[in-house]
């Protein structure tokens, strides 16, 4: 059974091991995935056991607008409405503000607008060099 949480309170990177980010040449490692969630404003995490099989985040200034960097889900979780349920999860987590933005590929385009998402020109800039995210130094972010 799939359960959902806007908690990290005992999540470890063991938990975020599986296949996220598919596809990607030099994917963040499980304990990188951590650092993000913790570094995110707002998170919803999908579980199934202890084992955390989607997890989608959220940055907001709490006023006006908010921004979805990530929605991931494990490819052997996808097709059963999961990430569906972790973006109106946090769609409902963030409120009522007047925007909420994210970028994706083109082919994704059809699947956020049956979530009620509409098109809007973006643009972004990338260093793929940097696609693993940056180094642990060792310092604690403030949560």
């Amino acid at each position: 059974m799939i359960t959902y949480t806007t908690t990290l309170t005992g999540v470890i990177a063991g938990q975020l091991r599986g296949g996220f980010f598919e596809g990607w040449p030099n994917p963040p490692t499980p304990e990188t995935l951590l650092r993000i969630l913790h570094g995110s404003a707002h998170v919803v995490l999908a579980q199934e056991g202890a084992q955390v099989v989607g997890v989608i985040t959220a940055l907001s200034d709490g006023v006006l607008t908010a921004y979805i960097p990530m929605l991931e889900v494990l490819p052997t979780y996808r097709n059963q409405g999961i990430g569906g349920a972790l973006v109106r999860r946090m769609v409902a987590e963030l409120g009522p503000i007047y925007a909420i933005d994210l970028l994706c590929d083109d082919s994704l385009v059809p699947y956020y607008q049956r979530l009620g998402f509409i098109t809007v020109r973006g643009m972004a800039l990338r260093d793929y060099a940097m696609q693993s995210g940056l180094p642990d130094t060792g310092a604690v972010s403030p949560s």
